[in-house]
């Protein structure tokens, strides 16, 4: 039977260590993280998906502790995967496996190589990205390909929904080319990295959205950083508003007057710094939200200007 050592985290990590399992994989060790109680634990969980098939599992706080390396070297894996685990993996574990180490990563490398590759994606406007299987090199997302699956972007999609898209084409992809890689035929293809670039983390700060820039640029932050993650914000009347959710108005003309927002029609718009018109169809104010008539009632019919 073919062994393997799993480092795995997040609805990726649970769909994929599924599919080692569907194959009749045996996996010796899964190493995993613990919840960090300060961030928002909106996915799934390896270590319960591990338990329920009597895995053992470690957290460990560097994987390539020298003891860590031991003991994942006792257990001879033919295989190391990584599945949207978050430490990097250095070449001491990485030189374990008989047959490889291999890491799902969420873009189409060698785009997006690095942190949140699909909320990168929707910040740019893509259309398309999807998942790759590929082999692992101390260089992060650099390694032979061996499997991708695209997905679509859709011009509204969230980076919630796109994420949702991923996880799947994750599976899809470690599904089909799993049991060529056991067998030993897996054809890799080396990346041309020149043909895309490494991105780094994000913070919540930069949901900070800037009115005087495009519609469309809005549009995409928006979407980029839309709940669970920590959302599109920008000063307003002395607090904070959070937009959730918006839509482009291509039809729709701005008021005078530069970047603001105001109510018509039941509806809340925002005139940007192209002059394109957002629809905003998720609004929070002071941690509550806000519609077109609230906008009416506390602030009045007046357009709002944003900076």
């Amino acid at each position: 039977m073919t062994r393997a050592v799993v480092f795995a985290y997040h609805n990726v990590g649970v769909r994929c260590l599924s599919v080692l399992l569907a194959h009749g994989i045996e996996v010796a060790l899964v190493v995993t993280h613990q919840d960090n109680p300060l961030e928002n634990v909106w996915f799934d969980s390896v270590a319960e998906l591990a338990a329920l098939h009597d895995i053992p599992a470690i957290t460990p706080a560097d994987p390539n502790d020298p003891e860590i390396v031991a003991q994942i070297s006792k257990l001879s894996p033919d295989f190391l995967f990584s599945f949207y685990y978050r430490l990097m993996i250095k070449r001491p574990l990485l030189e374990l496996p008989r047959g490889g180490a291999y890491n799902m990563h969420g873009s189409l490398l060698p785009k997006y190589r690095g942190r949140v590759p699909v909320n990168w994606a929707v910040l740019a406007g893509e259309r398309e990205t999807g998942a790759t299987l590929h082999r692992m090199l101390e260089k992060p997302d650099a390694g032979a390909i061996l499997a991708q699956q695209a997905i679509p972007i859709l011009p509204d999609d969230s980076a919630f929904e796109v994420f949702n898209k991923v996880t799947v084409a994750a599976e899809i992809a470690l599904d089909r080319v799993l049991p060529q890689l056991v067998a030993g035929t897996a054809i890799e293809t080396p990346q041309d990295l020149a043909q895309g670039s490494y991105f780094g983390g994000r913070k919540p700060e930069d949901g900070r959205i800037n009115w005087h820039a495009p519609a469309r640029s809005i549009h995409n932050l928006v979407r980029a950083v839309a709940p669970p993650y920590p959302g599109a914000f920008s000063a307003f009347h002395g607090g904070t508003l959070r937009v959730g959710k918006s839509l482009v108005e291509p039809r729709r003309a701005p008021r005078p007057g530069g970047p603001g927002l105001y109510a018509e029609d039941g509806n809340v718009y925002a005139d940007c710094g192209d002059g394109g018109v957002l629809r905003l169809v998720v609004l929070e104010f002071g941690g509550e939200a806000l519609d077109a008539a609230g906008i009416v009632n506390r602030f009045g019919p007046d357009k709002l200007l944003l900076s």
